[in-house]
Parts: structure tokens; sequence; C-alpha cells
């Protein structure tokens, strides 16, 4: 069942890149993009996952992510505002289900007192946030929309696991690859805060397609896993 958990954990690396636009007058469109994974260790396995971004009204948004697998399951998903320059999350869900197993996490931000309530197995508690505290399912609206504006300094606070944790990035070099979409021209983009010799995680936006991820690469500990964009349609 190891197998399983990894290929929901690398759909979950979705959660963690960024897409970008041209205009900082302006957040990213609403849209439903589908990706898929495939987990490689002496056998292959394919996942999809499926992300949809939709808007409420002028400033207010909404984010959910799911996969579902005969064995397992996954969705997440994050009520927000947007500022001029920043996303601010009101509640995020998460649920899990592996065979009989079921984990589910609720976080309720209070900007004006500057917490976060979790409520993790209905065993809540409080804990303090920053400013810029975003959840682990709105950071990648929240890097996507620095990129939108030119920001290089990707540095983010993240509240999950019941803390707060720093995510960091690093903008590389342009490339150019194959995808469903057809060949595009991309940004490679690295994650700098977990790499060691044994871990890294790289994706690639697509500028030409508002900065849309459309592949991610991550190895660990000799296991590789490959994400790729499937489709996408504006809502």
């Amino acid at each position: 069942m190891g197998m399983i958990r990894k290929l929901l954990l690398a759909l979950l690396i979705i959660q963690i890149t960024p897409t970008l636009a041209a205009s900082s007058a302006s957040f990213i469109p609403p849209y439903e993009a589908t990706y898929s994974t495939i987990w490689e260790k002496g056998v292959s396995f394919r996942v999809e996952g499926t992300q949809t971004l939709t808007k409420k009204n002028t400033n207010d948004w909404h984010f959910e992510f799911s996969a579902d697998t005969l064995l397992a399951s996954l969705s997440e998903s994050v009520s927000f505002h947007t500022t001029n320059d920043s996303i601010r999350p009101h509640k995020y869900h998460y649920k899990s289900r592996v065979l009989n197993k079921t984990r589910e996490a609720e976080l309720t931000f209070n900007w004006k007192n500057m917490t976060v309530r979790n409520d993790v197995d209905s065993k809540p508690w409080t804990m303090p946030i920053t400013q810029n505290t975003v959840d682990r399912l709105g950071l990648q609206l929240q890097v996507r929309y620095d990129l939108i504006q030119g920001k290089q300094n990707l540095k983010y606070d993240v509240a999950d696991g019941g803390k707060i944790k720093h995510y960091r990035f690093k903008k590389g070099k342009t490339e150019h690859i194959d995808t469903k979409l057809g060949k595009l021209k991309v940004i490679k983009v690295i994650r700098t805060d977990n790499m060691t010799d044994d871990r890294q995680s790289y994706f690639w936006f697509a500028p030409e397609k508002n900065y849309l991820l459309v592949k991610m690469v991550h190895n660990e500990d000799g296991e590789s896993y490959t994400l790729d964009l499937e489709k996408v349609s504006p809502l």
C-alpha cells in the first residue's frame, strides 16, 4: 500500500507549483486542469488528479484538487480572497483515504487575531501566523501570483502539519519540451528548501500558457515521480 500513498504524494506536489501571467492588476483566470503522475519502481502505475479555480465574486475565490483511485482518494480545497499582491486563505480542507483508513484536516484562518485553528481528525489547536502565511494548496496560487508580478524572491510561510513551514524556490533556465499541448517554451523552477543529494523537485511552466505548470519531476531515495499536464480548459 506504500505505492498508493506515494502516488497520492506525487499528486500533492502539484500544490507547491506556480503558474504565471502578465499583469499585476489581474489574478489567474478561472480554469480546470487535469494532471497525471507515473510512479515507477519495478512496475508503473498511473493516477490522474484534477484542480479547479473558480471565482465567487470580485475578490473571493475557491480552489480545489481531487484524485481518486479504486484503493485511495485525495481531496483538498481552499476558499480565499485576493489583495493587491497576495492571497489570504479563509478555510482549507483536506481529506484522504487509503483502503479503510481516512484522514481529515481543516484549517480556519483568523486574520484579525493573526492565528489559524488546526482541526486534524477532530483534535483542534491554534497557532500564530505571519502576514504572508498561506495554506498548502493556496501556495501554488501565491507563487503564481508573485511571478505574475515579476517577483524574484520566492519565499513562503505555509501552515501545514501543525506548524509553519518555509518553502523556497529558484527560477532556472528556459527550455523547450514536448507536452500534450504541443512543443512549448518553458521556464524551469527548482524547489531549494528541501533539496539534498537524494531529493530534488523540478517544475516546468509555459509562459505562453499563462505560465501553466506542464511538467514536474520529483526524485527521492532512488524513486522517481513524473507529473504531466493532460489537458486544461477555461471556466
